[in-house]
């Protein structure tokens, strides 16, 4: 998923997208903010990166399963949702319908 969301974010983010993503922990040793900050650093994620050790986004979007992607558009409202790895095509496809609205 990281590799896909980083050649999003290069290939789209001067046309206005923004990937932001969000660690919400399944275990409490997750949580510490210098593993997610070491974790963002080695895997080269160049997108914001947020923690939800609250599970505060979790339950906005709610979500269940690790891991979930969300699509938000211009307006603020969620237009795509999948759950799990792959899928890419598709995605990149709504993503790309919502960048030309």
């Amino acid at each position: 998923m990281v590799p896909q969301l980083r050649a999003w974010h290069e290939k789209y983010a001067s046309e206005g997208l923004t990937i932001v993503g969000v660690h919400t922990p399944e275990f409490f040793w997750e949580k510490s903010q210098g593993k997610v900050e070491a974790a963002v650093k080695n895997l080269g994620i160049r997108y914001p990166v947020v923690m939800d050790n609250g599970y505060a986004h979790w339950n906005r979007f709610g979500i269940r399963y690790w891991p979930t992607t969300v699509l938000v558009d211009k307006k603020g409202e969620v237009r795509y949702q999948r759950i799990g790895e792959g899928g890419y095509p598709e995605t990149e496809a709504v993503m790309r319908n919502l960048l030309a609205e």
